[in-house]
């Protein structure tokens, strides 16, 4: 009753259960044991029982994420009666927590080797695409191209793959439903600034910092916000108070750096036109804001024909 917490707590070590008693682990398990072979001669009346059982871990490719099938088949109330259960027929397997997979139950030899086979690959194909995925969106074909028999892929069902991503510690689902790296901050947001980026990758537009702190919500603090942005690489600071995320082609630097990085790009003198136009489409300052910056005889010099380049000292 202990070892299951079959009246109602946890479950307990074999070691807790001898240390109780005065014995060792392996006298606590000997007598488990033996209990247990005293029960299953007459388990054979209860065989629809486990029949059910079979067929719910058949349904999801034979295999189970242990919380996840005991939630589903227990409940609240009894999952421990489930576990035990689940203990008494040679036909459920039980695999043990690693650092690579949680504790899952299996109904077929192969299935452990098909799901690890399934996980690698996907972990390589959300590598390669660089961003969450919905599973619904996709075909097998795409995730597992040659690598994979065409009689396999055709007897896996989208229930069986999602079942062998749960197992995966290094695989994880966010609350929208998408599929990425458990070290993704779209899956596993840590703190102000994975929350910030976040709010940058929906909103899709530079945003002042109050208004990510509005956005992140649960009384967010927008100093704290600006804070975080400032010094997190992601973010570049691109007006007053503005921000936007350096994967959207973003270069950090003042107004004046900006001027001397597109005239480095180009090679060339360039209009005052042009300068502004570039600066702008990275920097969200008014234009007289460049043209004073640009008018800074130390790092620009202005040529004959009236356009811009790079002061000797600079270039």
């Amino acid at each position: 009753m202990r070892r299951f917490g079959l009246e109602g707590g946890e479950r307990e070590t074999l070691e807790k259960i001898g240390e109780s008693y005065g014995v060792t682990r392996e006298r606590v398990r000997q007598i488990q044991e033996d209990a247990i072979s005293k029960i299953k001669p007459g388990l054979e009346k209860h065989q629809p029982v486990f029949d059910y059982f079979s067929s719910q871990i058949n349904s999801t490719g034979n295999l189970r994420r242990e919380d996840f099938l005991l939630n589903y088949l227990g409940g609240e109330q009894f999952q421990n009666q489930i576990f035990f259960l689940l203990n008494l027929e040679e036909q459920f397997s039980r695999f043990s927590e690693t650092d690579e997979h949680y504790s899952f139950w299996a109904t077929a030899p192969k299935a452990r080797t098909l799901a690890q086979r399934v996980i690698d690959s996907f972990q390589k194909f959300l590598l390669k695409k660089k961003q969450p995925l919905a599973l619904e969106n996709l075909s097998f074909r795409q995730i597992f191209g040659r690598n994979f028999e065409k009689e396999t892929i055709n007897r896996l069902s989208l229930q069986a793959f999602q079942s062998f991503l749960e197992i995966s510690k290094q695989i994880q689902r966010n609350p929208e439903g998408f599929f990425g790296l458990a070290d993704w901050p779209e899956i596993n947001p840590r703190g102000i600034k994975d929350r910030a980026y976040l709010v940058f990758k929906k909103e899709k537009n530079p945003l002042h910092f109050i208004r990510v702190a509005d956005l992140i919500g649960e009384k967010c603090n927008p100093q704290s916000v600006h804070n975080e942005l400032i010094r997190d690489p992601r973010f570049i600071l691109v007006g007053r108070g503005i921000y936007a995320l350096s994967e959207w082609g973003y270069k950090p630097g003042v107004v004046r750096e900006i001027i001397a990085e597109v005239l480095k790009k180009t090679r060339k003198p360039l209009s005052r036109r042009v300068i502004v136009k570039k600066v702008s489409e990275q920097r969200l300052v008014k234009e007289n804001t460049i043209l004073i910056n640009l008018n800074n005889k130390k790092y620009f010099s202005r040529t004959s024909n009236g356009k811009y380049t790079l002061a000797n000292k600079t270039s």
